[in-house]
């Protein structure tokens, strides 16, 4: 068994202080699990404007006076402060205060000088290490935000006595997104291959550079939230312009599915669903059904599939195959159709035409919301998730807890969680397709629908997926495997 270890988790987010996806709920809930299994873990992040105003959020500072070096030829440094938030038996998350690049903002992402906020916070982690006597044995970094945390760590503080000793691992979350640019239409003349020198905190050119790529390049391990993910984007299809240097460094790239906090998401003891209950007794789940009916003021009826979605509301979802297959489904099929999730522009629109042709048939909330996805969850009959590309996917996961069923296409860690159900040899539990096209994914909409209408089977299936495990349990033991196998390469690389 591995010794208990010390993990520092570097992220922009950390649910439920700030949530923008999935990494906000990977962040509450994976130290969270490590921690369950006698590890010391911790996270963090950056003190928004967010928490700045919330009063119920009580920090005690750690730091008053960080000094954060703005590296090149700059000889001068940022003043920032450090607080923790720790309560019994939660994970210590430490707040990187500074007013200009946080505290003054209002949201997580969307800046112009984006590329400088999280520069900031991966030097920052760094210096807040080296001033504390608590050490961690590795440094968990998260997507393109934090991946100049492992250029830092190899270059400028390579010959440091405290953190050259430390490893580093990157956890890609979403391939898709390597910095503050569409890595698609990048110039040759601003091309980044991840080898020059990073520039100081102020110049242009660092928001010109591929975190994503300078993350996998440096750290000592690098992973992926599921393991199909960790396959596919080693192939050009899903590699976003990276699949030639993940396959080059393959040798420390690794897949691990994610899991979700049963103990905040369980139906049981649910406070966020007004009527709470198990797999010994889903009949108390149609109550569900109707308040969320109620909530959209949709017709109240058990016999009509309810079908619904959580998600952000953008291409990458399979947005564009539910534009082509929703207006069929409601004339032929009969179903109503909840959305639920911030929306851009090209499809909030078209949802909201949707729902102003079909009031009685189609519902949207297309802003982000904490407490409605819950009833979503455990009053739809069926969830959809037909996504282009999923690296892990936790809504259905989540939704699969609450009892609806999924409809989902075979990629990333959707593939890893959703077996098609087989009548015939009654295996499975939930409804697939191959191809990211539009029939595929109606005919398995039909599917569905016909065999809810056999109750006694469509309960079945109910109850086999409130049975299934994803906690944390399982991936928590295989992200101590790889931060072994992160000291094991790290300590490989000093002794050389």
């Amino acid at each position: 068994m591995s010794k208990k270890l010390k993990i520092l988790f570097v992220s922009t987010e950390v649910a439920p202080h700030t949530k923008a996806g999935g990494l906000g709920e990977v962040m509450r809930s994976l130290p969270k699990a490590l921690n369950s299994l006698g590890h010391d873990a911790r996270v963090f992040v950056p003190k928004y404007g967010k928490i700045t105003a919330d009063a119920a959020i009580k920090l005690k500072p750690v730091v008053n006076s960080l000094k954060v070096p703005v590296g090149g030829e700059q000889n001068e440094n940022l003043s920032c402060k450090v607080e923790i938030l720790k309560s019994n038996n939660q994970t210590p998350i430490y707040f990187l205060g500074n007013k200009e690049y946080y505290e003054l903002r209002a949201n997580a992402y969307g800046y112009s000088d984006d590329a400088t906020r999280f520069a900031l916070l991966s030097r920052a982690a760094l210096e807040f290490v080296k001033s504390q006597k608590w050490t961690p044995d590795v440094i968990n970094f998260t997507d393109w935000h934090t991946g100049f945390g492992p250029n830092y760590m190899a270059t400028e503080y390579k010959d440091d006595s405290k953190l050259a000793k430390i490893a580093t691992v990157f956890s890609i979350h979403n391939l898709y997104h390597q910095g503050g640019f569409d890595h698609a239409c990048v110039p040759d003349l601003d091309f980044d291959d991840g080898k020059s020198p990073l520039p100081f905190l102020f110049d242009p050119r660092l928001g010109k550079l591929n975190g994503m790529r300078r993350g996998i390049m440096y750290a000592d391990t690098v992973n992926t939230v599921s393991e199909k993910y960790a396959q596919e984007i080693l192939t050009e299809e899903y590699g976003e312009g990276l699949s030639q240097l993940l396959n080059e460094t393959r040798g420390k790239l690794f897949g691990i599915l994610n899991g979700i906090d049963i103990e905040t998401h369980n139906p049981k003891t649910d406070e966020n669903i007004p009527f709470r209950f198990c797999g010994k007794d889903i009949e108390k789940r149609i109550n569900n059904k109707k308040a969320l009916q109620k909530e959209f003021n949709l017709p109240i009826s058990d016999d009509i599939p309810l079908v619904g979605m959580v998600t952000r509301v953008v291409s990458q979802k399979g947005m564009d195959l539910i534009e082509q297959i929703l207006e069929p489904a409601i004339e032929n099929l009969g179903i109503q159709f909840v959305i639920a999730g911030s929306a851009d522009k090209q499809y909030r629109e078209v949802f909201e035409k949707f729902k102003e042709k079909n009031p009685e048939k189609v519902a949207t909330h297309l802003v982000f919301d904490n407490k409605l996805p819950r009833l979503i969850f455990a009053g739809a009959d069926i969830f959809l998730m037909p996504s282009r590309f999923e690296p892990c996917g936790i809504t259905q996961m989540e939704a699969m807890r609450y009892g609806s069923i999924p409809i989902v296409r075979a990629t990333g860690g959707l593939a890893d969680t959703v077996i098609n159900f087989d009548s015939a040899a009654n295996s499975g539990y939930g409804f697939v397709f191959e191809k990211y096209e539009s029939l595929p994914l109606y005919t398995q909409i039909v599917r569905a629908t016909e065999i809810y209408k056999n109750k006694k089977v469509w309960n079945g299936l109910i109850r086999k997926v409130m049975k299934l495990d994803f906690s944390w349990k399982t991936s928590a033991k295989k992200y101590i495997e790889l931060y072994d196998s992160a000291i094991e390469a790290h300590n490989s690389l000093l002794s050389h």
